[in-house]
Order: structure tokens, then sequence, then C-alpha cells
């Protein structure tokens, strides 16, 4: 049932369009950071790879420090502090963006950035209009699509120079505090008063141990896929390049994933109704075709092989990743909400900041091969001990809407 919009803190065409806002944003930088050291500050791309590292821990640390001022101070001034942040991050990276000024505003811009996506995941939790699981349903479809839109944009503005690319960057996080400080205004007194009923039945709001042992187990299969997700974003590149394939090959892959994500997810959200009833096994089955999707890799040589695992991991990724700050929203306390999605966005940097690291580590040692077999086991245990811990609670009876 669809509750009055007037109950919302903030209307939420406003809540999706600050995603897609910021996610455009990131996407004219994160992309072009290894090329952009590598090829014009001329560093290594070891050095790069730790920029990349420091780059996403920051991120971990915005999105841990966001949901915490979320919930224990103000929401609207969370977010302002973190859109500004990464505002003033961009407008410096337009005036300074040689050696070392680039990697140290990379690194605020991510502070900034966790900040404001952990903010924008938590008002997710205070909309009263629509089903939580539809809300952030959606903000990953504006969040692809952001990718998208930034993605495209940058191929034909580079050209031009890096100093437009940080430019539109800047443009694009100048907008959203404008929206954020004109729009996001409610947030406060919305927050105040879920915080004074959570406050009247504390004793109901404790988290059970049950539920939180679920989320526990969910966080580890976020942290296993990640590590495996980034293994296409950084180690498949150099195996299909040594098949001989060139880098538009690959680069084709990640447009079928955007169009799949931009087809299928409104599909999902029209679904949303049954997807929340059978959110157990939508997440079973989404991240265990996430790990599946490496073992097409094993012995892989044409390109086919890997259209095909892209697609797989694609829609695994659709149905898992949104279900999960579903399953953690549902759990949480109404006093814990922001902390929660401030976790999965942290477990979510963590694992982009060691997916690379781990992946490079293993095809050092031994093989591509080796790496393929290791991703679908670390997913596939992740997902055994996720089912394993749900079945426990069932049986013991710990099991409910708050477990």
């Amino acid at each position: 049932m669809l509750k009055k919009h007037a109950l919302d803190p903030i209307k939420l065409i406003w809540l999706f369009a600050g995603s897609l806002i910021i996610n455009t944003g990131v996407s004219f930088i994160w992309p072009l950071t290894t090329i952009y050291i590598h090829n014009y500050l001329h560093e290594t791309l070891t050095v790069a790879g730790i920029v990349l590292f420091i780059n996403s821990a920051f991120t971990m640390v915005g999105n841990a420090v966001g949901g915490l001022l979320f919930d224990k101070w103000h929401p609207y001034q969370t977010l302002l502090t973190g859109v500004s942040i990464s505002t003033l991050s961009t407008f410096l990276l337009v005036l300074f963006h040689g050696w070392p000024a680039y990697p140290i505003l990379l690194i605020t811009l991510g502070l900034g950035n966790g900040i404001v996506v952990t903010g924008l995941n938590s008002i997710a939790t205070l909309i009263q209009s629509r089903n939580a699981s539809y809300v952030f349903n959606v903000l990953y479809f504006t969040q692809n699509l952001g990718l998208v839109f930034g993605s495209l944009m940058v191929g034909f503005i580079l050209p031009f120079g890096i100093t437009y690319i940080f430019l539109l960057a800047f443009i694009m996080f100048a907008f959203l505090s404008i929206v954020i400080f004109f729009e996001y205004r409610g947030l406060n007194q919305a927050h105040a008063s879920t915080n004074k009923k959570t406050t009247t039945a504390a004793h109901q709001e404790k988290i059970p141990y049950g539920a939180k042992r679920a989320i526990f187990s969910i966080l580890i299969c976020v942290l296993a896929a990640w590590i495996a997700y980034e293994q296409w974003n950084s180690n498949i590149s150099s195996y299909m390049l040594g098949l001989h394939m060139s880098v538009r090959l690959y680069s084709l892959l990640w447009t079928l994933n955007a169009i799949l994500i931009v087809l299928i997810q409104p599909l999902l959200t029209y679904f949303d109704d049954w997807l929340t009833a059978h959110l157990h096994g939508r997440l079973y089955i989404g991240f265990s075709l996430f790990g599946l999707a490496f073992l097409l890799l094993i012995g892989a040589t044409h390109y086919f092989n890997f259209v095909l695992a892209m697609a797989v991991l694609t829609c695994g990724e659709i149905l898992a990743f949104p279900a999960v700050s579903t399953f953690v929203n549902d759990r949480a306390s109404n006093k814990d909400k922001g902390k929660y999605q401030g976790i999965v966005q942290s477990v979510t940097s963590a694992g982009r900041a060691l997916g690379p690291l781990i992946g490079a580590l293993v095809i050092d040692n031994f093989s591509y091969l080796t790496l393929f077999v290791v991703c679908t086991v670390l997913v596939l245990i992740s997902v055994l001990l996720f089912a394993i811990i749900n079945a426990y609670n069932k049986k013991k009876r710990l099991f409910c809407k708050s477990c």
C-alpha cells in the first residue's frame, strides 16, 4: 500500500535526481584515474593502483562517517558537508591536476562522495510513500544510468583536454549542492520524528542477535562479490589483451553491462512486491549467478565466452546488489538504519579496494585459471554461509521481519 507523499522527507524525484547527478559526476573522473596517472602524469601502474586503493579506503571512511552522522547528528547537514567536500575537491582539480595535487584531491573527493552516497541510501529508509525495496531498486538504476551518461560524455569531451573533464565534474557537484540545499531541508524533521518514536519504544529497537548474524552473513556475500567483480575492472582486461582481443572489445562488455541494467532493472522494479516477498530467493540466485559467471571464463579463448560471462554476471548483479540494502534495512533498528547503510557501502568500498590487489597476487603466484576458480569458490561459499545462517535462524525461530 502506498502512503501519502506528504509523509516523505523529500520528494522521490529529488532523491533519484541526486543519485543520478553524483554518479554522473563520479564517472567523469573514476574511469580515467589509471590512464591519467600513468599516461599523463607519467607515474607507474603500481603508483596508480596505490592511489586507487587509498581512494577506496577514504571512500569507505566516508561511508562509515556518513552513516553515523546521519543517525547521530543531522541528515541535512551531513549531506551538505559531504557534497561541499566533493564540490571543493573538483573545483580545485580544475585548477590543480598535476602531481601530487591530483591524488590528494582524488582522495578528498572519495571521502565526500562516500558521505553523500551513504546519505542518499539512508534517506531511502525514511521514505513512506513507497516500499524501501522499490526505492533501493530505483537508486541502483539511477546509479548505473549516471555511469552510462558520464562514460559516454567523457569520450566526447576528453579530446578537448582533461581540464574540461574536471570542469564538467565540478559543474555536476555544484548542481548537486544546489539541489541538496533547497530540496533536502525536510530531512532533519523527518529524522527527528523517527528518533522520537525510537526513543519512546527503545526496548523494542534493539536488533535481535539473529538479525545481526544475518546482516553479517550478507555483508560477507557483498565483500566476496565485489572482490570478484573488481577483476573485471582490472585483471580480466589484461587477460583479454593477452588473448589478442582489443581494448574496444573489452569496453563493449561494459556497454553490454550497462544496457542490460538499464533494460532489466525497471522490469524488476515493476515486480517489486513479488521480489520483496521472495527476498531470500532473489539474493541466493543473484549471488550464485555472480559466482558461476567466473566458471564460464575457465578455458575461455573466444570473445563469446566473455560476452556470456558478463551477461550472467550482470543478471546476478541486478538481482543481488539492490536487494542487499533492502535486506539490511528490514533488519536494522530505526535508530541505526543510516549506520547499517553506511556499513553496506563501506564493505562495498573495501571489496573494490581489495579486489585488484588480491587478483594480482593470485595471478602472479598461480594463474588466471586459479583466479577464476578462486572467485567462483569465494562467492559460492559466502552464499552457502548466508543460507546456513538464515536456515539456523528459521529453525531456532529467530527469523522474522527484524531478524
